[in-house]
């Protein structure tokens, strides 16, 4: 193949989850309405956060920076669905395909960073509460937040470099309702084997050592509990039950996607619902009906502005 004709495909079809026009329908609204809670959930928290006086410990410093990701992160492919679904329009430029391959990992790893970021904070807020403020300075958080966004964009830069270097001629029918590096490198027309270890090896390291971190500190913090009277136990582990509750719904289909070099793109295309629809829609409310702070910040915010 000569090079005018490597990449001859200007753009890409989104299949989406499903051809069936009443199952369309289905997930048109199911998408709409997720998506909808999404927004405004994370939106209320970020404004509760940011409003409240109460609320200025590192744990709602990293869950605003958290609820701002989930906003941008599911406006990267449910917009887009939902509009395909609504007009029947499932075309998305060469161009478009790559920046949504970008911002879906660039988002999805910054949350990645911020759960591990979060994990850390609560493990030295129960293992050492005397030095918690001396460690977790607000400049301390920052770099943590900083940290997160360079990381994944480091990550998602080499996704999409990879991906975009490949020649694509044809077919251009993507089986998913999003561009993700999978199924286009289904779609390349050369051997992908390398790219699709690189890839592989690219996202495993970013789920794994996160994973580890997160691993780690709960078994820290468990160990550090064995004394501790029921009421202790208590405390503890509803600050950290929301937090594994999200962890648990966000790495495991993750994990499972992005860290095998894929076989099976429909399994792929399902487990993507719930770290890109369902994980950031839940997010929210796991963290305010756990949490009485939060509640009780909303509360105030709602009366004030009534």
């Amino acid at each position: 193949i000569n090079m005018e004709n490597a990449s001859s495909v200007k753009e890409f079809i989104l299949l989406g989850l499903s051809e069936n026009p009443g199952v369309q329908k289905m997930y048109l609204v199911m998408f709409l309405v997720f998506y909808l809670i999404t927004v405004a959930g994370n939106l209320l928290i970020v404004i509760t956060v940011t409003s409240s006086r109460s609320l200025n410990s590192p744990m709602y410093f990293f869950l605003c920076y958290l609820s701002f990701v989930d906003i941008s992160y599911s406006s990267t492919t449910a917009p887009r669905m939902i509009a395909s679904l609504l007009l029947g329009n499932k075309t998305i430029s060469f161009v478009g395909c790559m920046v949504q391959l970008f911002g879906f990992h660039f988002f999805g790893c910054t949350e990645i960073f911020l759960l591990t970021a979060m994990a850390y904070d609560r493990c030295v807020a129960i293992c050492r509460p005397l030095h918690y403020s001396a460690l977790m300075t607000r400049r301390m958080c920052g770099h943590m937040v900083m940290g997160s966004w360079v990381g994944a964009f480091l990550h998602s830069a080499l996704q999409t470099l990879l991906t975009i270097r490949l020649p694509f001629c044809g077919p251009n029918k993507i089986d998913h309702y999003f561009c993700d590096v999978h199924p286009l490198l289904h779609l390349a027309c050369a051997d992908t084997r390398t790219v699709a270890i690189i890839v592989a090896v690219n996202g495993g390291v970013v789920t794994l050592s996160s994973f580890i971190i997160l691993v780690m500190s709960y078994v820290v913090i468990l160990v550090s509990l064995r004394g501790q009277t029921s009421a202790g136990w208590h405390k503890a582990l509803s600050t950290c039950g929301s937090h594994i509750t999200v962890v648990i719904l966000f790495f495991g289909p993750c994990t499972f996607v992005y860290i095998r070099p894929s076989s099976n793109l429909a399994e792929d295309k399902n487990a993507a619902v719930f770290y890109s629809v369902i994980s950031p829609m839940l997010n929210p409310l796991i963290y305010t009906l756990r949490n009485e702070e939060v509640k009780t910040a909303v509360r105030k915010l709602w009366s004030r502005k009534v």
